[in-house]
């Protein structure tokens, strides 16, 4: 029999980015006005933020340092982040901790369950961390965390915004197959910039990704999102949104990247309201039912009501289709 000692420090004296320790700072650029947000601490906040310790929970409105906590947190609005706090990938983007991950909860799904169920949510956004550890990447979690919310919530509707699942045969499947009502996986990025801003993931792994939940589930709806500010062109966001529309995704988020420190990639350029705005137009005149496009944009903001629009949209569609042929 072999024994493993973890004989790593305690969560709260390790360093969140090891990886980055070493690496020069990146300038910080100061805020333009359009960004800027209300401190949160309102009553409703309070509240969201006492069900989710009281619940043992992870949210990655805390570990990601979204900037709409406040907003959201105050219609108790979280976005569950399960499988644990730490990430196995290391984007120069992102402010969730990365080193190696403790074994999975089995508690978990019931905890995420009762929560939303005590939050009264209608609908609820559940993402993770990767795990690239698991050998199905955490995919079978995803699926227990859904039936256990179907089993506490019944009425409630289910987001997943998950990994890529890399390299993890099956795994995809086990996820639809647990019949979420929304399917988002982000590409964050332009296919130029992933060698540095998403190293560990594959631009048309993720595309292929979104294209294989329609071929499994055509009525399920897909979503992805992508950052502003990082150094991408113009035409190469033109050219992804193709590149989704031919993946067959209903809707698109784009918002404005925002460094977590002087250790994460710079912020290139703050992008102008006006020109999210303009992407907005192009974007739906590709075809995507829904297009949300601000700085302020993030993946799981204003999700229940996107998720009503992305219906009535969907009812337009079919609608307008049956009248052409008849």
């Amino acid at each position: 029999m072999t024994t493993i000692l973890d004989t790593r420090a305690p969560a709260a004296d390790r360093p969140r980015h090891p990886e980055k320790a070493n690496r020069p700072d990146a300038p910080l650029l100061r805020k333009p006005d359009w960004l800027r947000v209300k401190a949160p601490g309102s009553a409703g906040y309070l509240e969201t933020r006492n069900i989710v310790r009281e619940h043992g929970l992870t949210t990655v409105c805390e570990e990601a340092g979204c900037p709409n906590i406040g907003e959201c947190w105050q219609k108790r609005h979280a976005t569950m982040m399960i499988m644990g706090d730490t990430c196995t990938r290391a984007c120069a983007f992102c402010n969730v901790r990365t080193g190696l991950p403790l074994p999975l909860d089995a508690n978990e799904p019931r905890r995420v369950g009762d929560a939303v169920a005590k939050l009264g949510l209608e609908h609820v956004v559940i993402t993770s961390v990767d795990r690239d550890d698991l050998a199905d990447g955490g995919a079978g979690h995803f699926a227990a965390v859904i039936q256990a919310i179907r089993a506490a919530c019944p009425a409630t509707t289910i987001e997943v915004l998950t990994p890529d699942f890399l390299r993890k045969d099956g795994a995809l499947e086990q996820v639809v197959g647990a019949r979420p009502d929304v399917f988002n996986h982000n590409l964050e990025t332009v296919p130029s910039l992933y060698l540095t801003i998403r190293p560990g993931a594959r631009y048309f792994h993720s595309l292929r990704l979104l294209q294989r939940v329609k071929e499994l589930d055509r009525t399920m709806f897909t979503k992805s999102g992508i950052m502003l500010g990082l150094g991408e062109e113009r035409n190469e966001v033109l050219q992804l949104m193709d590149d989704l529309r031919t993946a067959e995704v209903d809707f698109l988020t784009i918002g404005q990247y925002l460094q977590p420190s002087r250790k994460h990639a710079a912020v290139a350029r703050f992008v102008p309201p006006d020109e999210f705005g303009s992407y907005a137009r192009i974007a739906s005149a590709k075809g995507f039912l829904l297009v949300s496009s601000s700085p302020l944009t993030r993946s799981s903001h204003h999700a229940g009501e996107d998720f009503a629009k992305l219906k009535a949209a969907r009812q337009a569609v079919t609608a307008s289709e049956r009248a052409t042929r008849s």
